[in-house]
């Protein structure tokens, strides 16, 4: 049977960290942290950095009809070498997939490789759109990306030489061409076949039409 989640607006609860959050929220809804829903609303420093504030928004929770994720998940965790835990939550038409356990830091070893080779498996057996989260990996790599596309977009803009990107996949391909076309007269564009694909980041003119570059040998 296909179940809808709760629809009216959800309470913010306030911490000094996550956890202080969540435990806010167990006490305002008098519901342990297994029978409601959460997400992280904003993360911020106060006072020089002295201290932290988590304003996550939460809500009881619903049967989320989430096809065979769930079922491979409970799988998974029974049998994978790490000590992990998750909860599933949908968005804006994406599941979203939080992870969290005592062994949750490995999963972000080398750049989040296998969070995100977790998030391509999920893919693979979902009819629907999965994202994977934890200890805020995803905002903190947005962030790298967008500034690592404005610094090449930056020097193509001053050089007037191309740029050819590091290897990316489509979620990090579409955070450069977003962070890219905010800097006037440069522009960008996916190269190659597959999954992983390099970007290249290129000048134009008032018409939006390719400006040779100023080396042949960048004109790739």
């Amino acid at each position: 049977m296909e179940n809808q989640e709760k629809s009216e607006p959800n309470q913010e609860y306030k911490g000094k960290n996550l956890e202080d959050a969540i435990l806010h929220a167990e006490h305002k809804l008098k519901l342990t942290r297994t029978e409601f829903n959460y997400e992280v609303v904003t993360e911020k420093t106060r006072l020089f950095g002295i201290s932290k504030e988590v304003v996550i928004r939460a809500w009881p929770k619903q049967t989320v009809e989430v096809g065979g994720i769930e079922g491979f998940l409970e799988k998974l965790v029974k049998v994978f070498p790490l000590e992990i835990s998750y909860r599933i939550q949908r968005r804006n038409g994406f599941l979203f997939v939080i992870f969290d356990g005592p062994d949750k830091q490995l999963l972000l070893w080398k750049d989040g490789e296998l969070l995100l080779a977790l998030q391509h498996i999920l893919n693979k057996i979902s009819s629907e759109k999965v994202q994977v989260d934890c200890e805020f990996f995803r905002k903190r790599k947005e962030k790298k990306i967008h500034e690592y596309a404005l610094q090449a977009a930056q020097h193509v803009r001053q050089t007037g030489r191309n740029e050819i990107l590091e290897l990316m996949n489509p979620y990090e391909r579409r955070i450069v061409h977003i962070a890219v076309n905010q800097v006037p007269g440069i522009t960008s564009e996916s190269l190659g076949d597959g999954f992983l694909k390099r970007v290249k980041v290129f000048p134009v003119d008032k018409q939006g039409k390719r400006v040779p570059p100023k080396n042949e040998e960048d004109d790739l």
